[in-house]
């Protein structure tokens, strides 16, 4: 709905997540990446969920990629989007889909990362059409 902004609840940081809180008021999209094994995982944590290894860093993803399913949530108002994106880098993300109309919203369809305030400030990575 025009006009009407939603309020992104604050979630507690778990262990190991600061550098992606950090990245997200910097406004940047930051993914764990195992440097054992080569890939790139969401959500933040200190160990490869596909090879157990503790050797991750952290790095800059693109912040584009494609809506793989999606949930228009009516009764909330305003009304907004949740849905599942496949980031290009590999990992899927459960998010928002912002600043755009919900009805416009598809599979497939191409989306880029922007940063919406939560309530204390600090800044939530959400996903607009591309």
């Amino acid at each position: 709905m025009a006009g009407e902004e939603r309020i992104y609840p604050v979630v507690p940081p778990t262990p190991g997540s600061e550098p992606y809180l950090e990245g997200a008021n910097a406004g940047k999209l930051m993914l764990s990446h195992c440097k054992s094994c080569n890939k790139s995982f969401y959500y933040p944590r200190g160990a490869c969920p596909m090879c157990l290894s503790t050797d991750v860093e952290w790095r800059e993803a693109k912040g584009t990629g494609t809506i793989y399913t999606y949930s228009v949530m009516r009764p909330a108002k305003p009304v907004y989007v949740i849905a599942y994106v496949t980031l290009d880098e590999g990992p899927s993300m459960m998010t928002n889909i912002v600043d755009c109309d919900p009805a416009a919203v598809k599979i497939g369809q191409k989306v880029k990362v922007v940063f919406k305030p939560r309530e204390d400030g600090t800044k939530i990575a959400c996903f607009t059409p591309a």
